[in-house]
C-alpha cells in the first residue's frame, strides 16, 4: 500500500463520504481511502443520488466515527470547520489539509434544490481530488 487517505467532517454522512467514493474511484488500487465523522450519522441518500449519477455507487458505504479507525494515515483532510477544530490533533504521517465546504444537507427548500447543492459539492470535490491526487501522486493511470 502506498498510502491511506482519511477524509473528516463532522456527521459522515455527505462530504467526507463522497469524497471517499469520487477518492477511491481516482486513486491507484494500492491507495487505501476511508472516512470518518466526529458525531456519525446515516448515509445521506442525496450524498449516494448525487455519485450515482457520474457512476459511482456508495451505497454499501457507512457512517463511522473516527474512534473506530485503526492505524495512521498519510493524509488527513477535514472537510468542515466543525471537524478541524474538533481534531485538531489527529495524525497524518504524510499531510493534513483542510478543505473547508459548506454543509449540503440542510440547503435548499425541497428535494430538487438539495440535490442540485449535492452535485454542486460532488463536482467541488472531483476538482480539488483530481488536482491534488496528481499534485501527491497519488491518480490513478
Amino acid at each position: 500500500m502506498t498510502a491511506r487517505i482519511l477524509f473528516l467532517c463532522t456527521g459522515n454522512s455527505a462530504r467526507s463520504q463522497m469524497a471517499e467514493g469520487l477518492a477511491r474511484a481516482l486513486v491507484a488500487p494500492d491507495v487505501e481511502v476511508a472516512s470518518a465523522g466526529t458525531h456519525p450519522v446515516s448515509v445521506s441518500s442525496f450524498a449516494i443520488a448525487a455519485l450515482r449519477e457520474c457512476g459511482l455507487d456508495i451505497s454499501a458505504q457507512r457512517s463511522k466515527h473516527i474512534d473506530d479507525l485503526d492505524g495512521e494515515f498519510d493524509y488527513v483532510i477535514t472537510l468542515c470547520d466543525s471537524a478541524a477544530q474538533e481534531c485538531p490533533m489527529f495524525p497524518a504521517r504524510r499531510a493534513r489539509l483542510h478543505w473547508g465546504l459548506p454543509d449540503p444537507v440542510f440547503a435548499g427548500p425541497d428535494d430538487a434544490a438539495r440535490l442540485a447543492v449535492f452535485r454542486q459539492l460532488r463536482d467541488e470535490l472531483d476538482r480539488r481530488l483530481r488536482s491534488w491526487l496528481a499534485e501527491v501522486g497519488l491518480l490513478k493511470m
